[in-house]
């Protein structure tokens, strides 16, 4: 009986000090699957863009068929053909994929504040004015954990990259 309850109280340390690694794993995990779903819909609206010879837009969108018009892209997002280039969808736009809002309390939103990013039919990212040469994406967890804190940085030329927290701006 005494060893078993040494055992027990083992187990009992050992998970303790295991626990908070592996809540640190699972945010990161699940930061990297959200923010790899982001990037794979904004590379796959340049591609079409390019390819159709259209701007493609991507905007927050919690319906799936309309834009939010609000910096809160954790609310789920749609990649359309916007025939005019305004990043809204409008009459006679198709959309091409969307994505629901995550499940989570995560957080997703970009500085300079940002409600859509259009693609022209050369690939390249047409940015809100005044926001430089990039805009910074940045998702932050719930409960806070700046190891899986990850920014999203797409540049004029349309090219995206995801940075970790604490780098090239990412905080």
């Amino acid at each position: 009986m005494i060893e078993l309850m040494i055992v027990v109280a083992l187990v009992g340390v050992l998970t303790a000090l295991a626990a908070p690694s592996f809540v640190g794993l699972i945010q990161r995990n699940r930061v990297s699957a959200e923010v790899n779903s982001f990037v794979g819909d904004l590379q796959f609206a340049r591609s079409e863009a390019i390819k159709q010879g259209l701007p493609i837009s991507v905007c927050a969108s919690s319906t799936g068929t309309s834009c939010l018009g609000a910096n809160t892209w954790h609310s789920g997002w749609i990649v359309f053909v916007d025939l005019n280039g305004s990043g809204a969808f409008d009459t006679g736009d198709t959309v091409l994929r969307k994505r629901p809002a995550w499940n989570g309390t995560d957080t997703f939103i970009a500085a300079p504040s940002m409600t859509s990013v259009t693609y022209s039919r050369d690939g390249f990212a047409n940015l809100p004015v005044g926001t430089g040469t990039a805009i910074l994406m940045t998702l932050h967890t719930a409960p806070v954990n700046a190891n899986a804190t990850r920014c999203v940085s797409i540049n004029r030329i349309g090219h995206q990259s995801v940075l970790p927290g604490g780098t090239g701006g990412c905080s």
